[in-house]
């Protein structure tokens, strides 16, 4: 019973916090449409501190930091809702209007086809749905072998016998770029800076040989941290050390 209990006053507490975020976006979105663009990034984030997050929310925060030239903060936020919605095109390109407002002009190294390809398809869907497309297909290889067993018919046996081994072909896609995905978010962490300038040192230390600057907007690969620094490597393969209040790890 006490369990019972628990467990429901759990249930209107997430219900009435919903209802709650749900009001305050209401409003965040009427301050954004009065042009009160700092009033409305103030309510979004209030959100985000009650532990809600979501691909529309850091959206309109991008929105509203872009309204307001915090290009850094604009572009955080869009990279934040385009991990949770890889493929909505309005975050893509709202996100390359933030970035055509960089300083910095950073060349990208070419990937090869077939890593182009792969990352492609990786990229289509988050780890989650990558995960269900798989348990999903594993469970209708399962149905359709089961049904291949018992059909007397040739010409359904051999639909049955085709279709679930199909569907185990794209179930262990689905593990294959699941796991890739997984393997990219641990093992890439990106940043943004959001310093309207930093000056990148060759060790962690201010006494060290200065190697290259970036300006507020751009994004890095964190690989390494040091203390109070991070160690970075962008784009086009240059590396350095920055303070870590410099930047803000996505």
């Amino acid at each position: 019973m006490r369990n019972l209990v628990v467990i429901v006053v759990f249930l209107m507490s997430s219900m009435i916090s919903t209802a709650q975020n749900n009001d305050i976006f209401e409003k965040a979105n009427t301050f954004y449409n009065q042009e009160q663009y700092q009033e409305a990034i103030d309510a979004y984030k209030s959100i985000i501190d009650s532990g809600h997050e979501s691909a529309e929310l850091y959206y309109n925060l991008g929105n509203a930091n872009y309204k307001l030239s915090n290009i850094g903060s604009s572009i955080y936020y869009y990279e934040k809702a385009l991990e949770l919605a890889p493929n909505d095109e309005d975050i893509k390109n709202n996100l390359t209007f933030a970035n055509n407002a960089t300083i910095d002009a950073i060349d990208v190294i070419p990937e090869g086809v077939i890593s182009r390809t792969i990352n492609g398809f990786t990229n289509m869907f988050s780890f989650d749905i990558w995960a269900w497309i798989s348990v999903f297909c594993v469970v209708l290889f399962v149905v359709l072998f089961i049904l291949y067993y018992s059909a007397r018919i040739s010409s359904k046996k051999r639909l049955f016998f085709l279709g679930s081994w199909v569907l185990l072909i794209i179930g262990l896609f689905g593990v294959f770029f699941a796991f890739k995905q997984y393997n990219f978010i641990e093992n890439n962490q990106y940043a943004i800076i959001f310093a309207q300038e930093s000056t990148i040192k060759s060790e962690p230390n201010l006494r060290s040989e200065e190697v290259f600057v970036l300006h507020e907007g751009t994004k890095v690969k964190v690989t390494e941290t040091v203390n109070d620094w991070k160690k970075i490597k962008l784009a086009d393969g240059k590396i350095g050390w920055i303070p870590g209040t410099d930047l803000k790890e996505l």
